[in-house]
């Protein structure tokens, strides 16, 4: 019963964070920044401002779909993160060049991370699989079932792994916002409350994804009893 109340809880305050993320840079998204700059070209600055020149700034379709690529090195703005001149739209695209930084500069965090990136990938393609099969069979082949929560452990801890990678990109960005000047006293403290926002997805999915885990080795340990 308490992992289901965990698990309720978890999906509350995870639609509770989505909605006020959602708000906050609807609200943040009609401010605009007194640089005047659009996302485009404060990633751009921010990269040559930190003597990285083999990165590109291209934009990519959907709402909130911004990422760095460190396989092509691009630093990918959803169209209106692109296009726009806004505290949100300075905050997300600093927020993903600052990822380009800490490739740039080997961030430990960011290489574990892309170095778990195949696995997890591999892993997520058929973990469901392996723990619904595991979980049929688990008082006659109790081993699959424990397959089944090696992988979703992996997931759970890249999950971790990209809570400092998140929260260092963010530092990096409103420190390079401030002394830049992108923006000034009261637009910093917007692009801190949205960058801030944005972190807390990532520390609702790690907690739920550790919650998720926990309930799968609580089967397998009641069942072998």
């Amino acid at each position: 019963m308490f992992i289901w109340i965990v698990f309720i809880g978890i999906a509350v305050i995870s639609y509770l964070v989505q909605a006020s993320l959602k708000s906050k840079f609807e609200r943040y998204s009609k401010i605009p920044v007194a640089a005047g700059m659009t996302g485009r070209e404060v990633a751009e600055k921010m990269l040559r401002d930190n003597g990285i020149y083999d990165v590109r700034v291209i934009s990519t379709p959907g709402m909130l779909t911004d990422h760095y690529n460190p396989t092509n090195k691009t630093v990918n703005l959803s169209d209106d993160v692109y296009n726009t001149c806004s505290v949100a739209a300075a905050a997300v695209a600093a927020h993903e060049c600052g990822h380009a930084v800490q490739h740039a500069r080997a961030y430990a965090p960011l290489q574990m991370r892309s170095a778990l990136v195949p696995v997890v990938q591999f892993s997520s393609s058929i973990v469901s699989w392996v723990l619904l099969a595991g979980i049929v069979l688990v008082n006659v082949f109790p081993q699959l079932l424990l397959i089944g929560i090696c992988l979703f452990a992996m997931t759970t801890l890249f999950s971790f792994i990209t809570l400092p990678v998140e929260i260092d990109a963010s530092r990096r960005a409103l420190v390079w916002l401030n002394t830049a000047g992108i923006t000034n006293s009261a637009s910093h403290k917007q692009a801190a409350d949205a960058l801030k926002s944005a972190a807390y997805t990532y520390v609702v999915a790690a907690l739920g994804s550790l919650a998720t885990l926990v309930y799968y080795v609580m089967i397998y340990m009641n069942r072998r009893e």
